[in-house]
């Protein structure tokens, strides 16, 4: 073998390795900008987590449960139905004054 055949073998063997690493390089830069992708994606879901678990202490704070506006609503059933109670008793207190009123009278 001749030293030009050597300096061509070994002239491809570096184009070759080259073009290798060029072709590495330009592999790493892609995975480069997917994990940067990914890490704004995870940072953004975090964020979301974080505002999902405020809000949903929120809602607990100031939301009524179901079973709080059933014992809220009984209640205000049974205060109402008293003071229904009380406007009868008046009414029949009224009742008896009239007519001890009118049983004077005419007699």
């Amino acid at each position: 073998m001749t030293g030009a055949e050597i300096m061509g073998v070994v002239g491809f063997m570096l184009m070759l390795a080259g073009a290798g690493w060029r072709v590495w390089a330009r592999v790493e830069a892609k995975v480069k900008v997917a994990e940067d992708k990914a890490d704004k994606v995870q940072d953004r879901s975090d964020k979301v987590a974080a505002d999902l678990a405020a809000f949903r202490i929120h809602s607990a704070e100031t939301f009524a449960t179901k079973a709080g506006l059933q014992e809220q609503t009984a209640q205000l059933l049974r205060a109402i139905e008293g003071i229904g109670n009380r406007i009868d008793g008046v009414h029949e207190r009224l009742d008896r004054a009239f007519e001890q009123r009118s049983a004077r009278t005419s007699s």
